[in-house]
C-alpha cells in the first residue's frame, strides 16, 4: 500500500544536488502523498536554479516509479517565492550590506586561519565586519580572535555579538562549554544558524564573513537557505588531495546560485631561514583550478609561524604584526575581495 511513510522513504534515497544529505532530512519535501496508485509529490525550493529543480523532478521519480503498485507520478517542484509569502533566503539581513561564505571542501587547509585575518585585513582597511564561526561542532573562532566570554541578551531579546581586533563575532564556541562535545542532529544545526544569522544584533555590517565547516552538509545548505549570499570564498592548499574536493565545493555553490568570487591557495610554500623557497605541498595548484574553474584566483598565502602563532595566541598576524610581510598578503586579499564584491 502507498502511504505517505512509503513514499517519504523512497524519497530519502534522493540527495540534493552538491550535499550529501537526503532532501526528506532537508525538509524539502511539502507534499508526499497517494491516490490509489497515484502518487503526487510537492517540493519546496529555496533557490531559482533551474537546472536543480530538473534534477530532483527526475530523480523523485525515478525513485518512485520502483514502488510496487504505483500507476501515475507527479512530482511539483515550487517556486521559491510567493507573493506575500517570502522564503527566508529571499531577505536581506537589515543593515549588512554583503554576505560572504568562506568555505573549503575538506578540513586541515586553514580556512578558519583564512577567515579570522581576512576579518580583520577588512577591519583595517576601514570596513564595518562581522565574523560569524557556523563550524558548530568545532568552532575554532573564538580561540583564533581570543574572546572567550558569553554574549549578552540586550533589551530586543537578541544576542549581542562581543567585538574583538574591531570584528564583531558569534560562535557556538561562545555558548558552551570549552570541552563540551555538541552532539547534534542536522535540524538544530539548521536552527542554530538561522539564530545566529536573524537573533543576534550585528548592527551596521559592510561584510559578514561566514567560517563554514568543511564538506558540503546541513550547515552549507542551511546557510543558504536562511539569508542570501553575496559570494563564495573557496580556500584550498596547492595539492591535488585538497583541489579535488574544491571542486565539490564550487559545484556545492553553483547549485544553489551563490557566484564564486574566487579561489585562495593557503599553505603555498616556505621561505627557509637560508632564503630559499620550498613548496612543501607543491605549488600552483589553486591557481590552476582557478583557470580550470573560470573563477577568480585571489593569492597565495605562504607557510609563516607567525600566523600560527597569532591564531594560537588570539591575536590574528593582520592584528599583531599589521606591517609583516604575512600581514601584507591578507591585506592584499582584502582588497581583492573588495574588488570582487565592487566595494
Amino acid at each position: 500500500m502507498l502511504t505517505q511513510d512509503v513514499i517519504l522513504n523512497a524519497l530519502k534515497s534522493v540527495k540534493y544536488p552538491g550535499f550529501s544529505r537526503d532532501i526528506v532530512s532537508f525538509g524539502i519535501v511539502k507534499q508526499a502523498e497517494a491516490d490509489g496508485g497515484n502518487i503526487k509529490v510537492q517540493l519546496q525550493l529555496t533557490t531559482a536554479n533551474a537546472p536543480v529543480a530538473l534534477q530532483l523532478k527526475a530523480e523523485c521519480t525515478k525513485a518512485l516509479a520502483s514502488l510496487p503498485g504505483v500507476e501515475g507520478i507527479s512530482v511539483e517542484v515550487l517556486a521559491p517565492q510567493t507573493p506575500g509569502a517570502p522564503t527566508p533566503a529571499s531577505n536581506r539581513v537589515v543593515g549588512i550590506k554583503k554576505v560572504v561564505a568562506i568555505a573549503s571542501g575538506k578540513g586541515g587547509v586553514g580556512k578558519s586561519t583564512v577567515s579570522v585575518n581576512l576579518a580583520c585585513a577588512l577591519a583595517r582597511l576601514g570596513a564595518k565586519v562581522g565574523l560569524l564561526d557556523c563550524d558548530i561542532y568545532g568552532p575554532s573562532i573564538p580561540l583564533m580572535m581570543g574572546v572567550h566570554g558569553r554574549p549578552y541578551v540586550n533589551e530586543d531579546e537578541k544576542l549581542v555579538p562581543p567585538v574583538n581586533h574591531d570584528v564583531k563575532l558569534m560562535s557556538m564556541g561562545f555558548l558552551i562549554e570549552d570541552d563540551q562535545p555538541v552532539i547534534w542532529r542536522g535540524p538544530m544545526i539548521q536552527k542554530t544558524i538561522q539564530q545566529f544569522i536573524g537573533q543576534v544584533d550585528w548592527g551596521e555590517l559592510d561584510y559578514l564573513l561566514v567560517d563554514l565547516p568543511p564538506g558540503t552538509g546541513d550547515a552549507q545548505l542551511s546557510l543558504c537557505q536562511t539569508v542570501p549570499l553575496d559570494g563564495g570564498v573557496i580556500v584550498t592548499t596547492p595539492q591535488e588531495a585538497s583541489l579535488g574536493v574544491v571542486r565539490k565545493g564550487i559545484n556545492m555553490f553553483t547549485k544553489v546560485s551563490v557566484p564564486i568570487l574566487g579561489i585562495v591557495e593557503n599553505m603555498s610554500y616556505f621561505t627557509a631561514p637560508d632564503g630559499s623557497r620550498v613548496e612543501i605541498f607543491g605549488h600552483g595548484g589553486g591557481k590552476a583550478e582557478a583557470e580550470r574553474q573560470k573563477v577568480a584566483f585571489l593569492g597565495e598565502i605562504p607557510l609563516f609561524t607567525s600566523i600560527r602563532e597569532g591564531g594560537d595566541k588570539g591575536v590574528p598576524i593582520t592584528v599583531g604584526e599589521p606591517d609583516s610581510a604575512p600581514a601584507a598578503v591578507f591585506l592584499e586579499l582584502g582588497r581583492l575581495l573588495r574588488k570582487q564584491l565592487g566595494a
